[in-house]
């Protein structure tokens, strides 16, 4: 079910303690000399769609919400970004009309890392109001991160930037959008002294042209594979959740 392509009375009649809300959010943002801004909107809404496609009654899918937080791209320009403390707003008051509506389980699916410490604090700032929900969060490259890992060729394993990843998903998903003659690997430096050390930096201060990882080795039909996993896992997700019994 899409909630934007419903009805109000159809969408009264969704049954609200048998569904999962699945609210998918991302960015436009640079994304290197090949992909376009538009990316990672692509890309989850791809994902998100997949998963609704194969649980049509089990999942009520929330239209992409397109502008994340990303001011960290910024001085590459061809950014759109919300600050930090106005996308936590944004989505605490999307998801507020939906839980005082009486929807019990929501899922905010992620295509931009920018998002994650946003969704978090979200999801903490509405949590204690309704302590008889379920509300998650997760990016979909981390509920499918041993697959997407088991299926890269690049040293990269983990989701980068206009990466490996992005840019094989892309090609299978928009292909006329890639800028293939523009693409170029952009690995960061080995330091592994500083492993689970965050470091506060902007892309600028780690890249020259905007991308992080290995996009050399993208194709189409790696990014077929990267899809289907990344929406097999989620899809494993939403069912579990609809087992799951809510909080008291």
């Amino acid at each position: 079910m899409r909630f934007h392509e419903m009805t109000w009375p159809l969408l009264r009649q969704v049954p609200r303690d048998r569904v999962v809300v699945v609210a998918p959010i991302a960015a436009c943002e640079q994304h290197s000399w090949h992909l376009p801004t538009y990316t990672d909107t692509i890309l989850v809404t791809g994902v998100a769609e997949g998963v609704e496609q194969r649980l049509p009654q089990e999942v009520l899918l929330l239209p992409t919400q397109w502008f994340g937080a990303s001011h960290h791209h910024l001085r590459f320009g061809a950014t759109l970004s919300a600050s930090v403390d106005v996308h936590v707003d944004m989505l605490c008051d999307l998801l507020t009309p939906l839980l005082e509506d009486g929807y019990q389980r929501l899922l905010i699916l992620n295509g931009h890392g920018g998002n994650i410490d946003t969704m978090q604090m979200a999801l903490r700032r509405l949590q204690p109001n309704w302590q008889d929900r379920q509300l998650s969060a997760a990016s979909y490259w981390d509920l499918a991160a041993q697959e997407l890992a088991a299926l890269a060729e690049g040293p990269r394993k983990s989701m980068g930037h206009a990466c490996e990843f992005e840019t094989s998903m892309v090609l299978a998903l928009r292909p006329e959008l890639v800028r293939r003659e523009q693409i170029k690997n952009d690995p960061l430096p080995d330091e592994p002294v500083l492993r689970g050390l965050y470091v506060s930096e902007d892309m600028k201060q780690r890249t020259d042209h905007g991308a992080v990882g290995y996009p050399e080795l993208a194709s189409a039909e790696k990014g077929k594979k990267f899809l289907a996993a990344a929406i097999d896992r989620t899809a494993e997700v939403v069912q579990a959740l609809l087992q799951r019994p809510l909080a008291k």
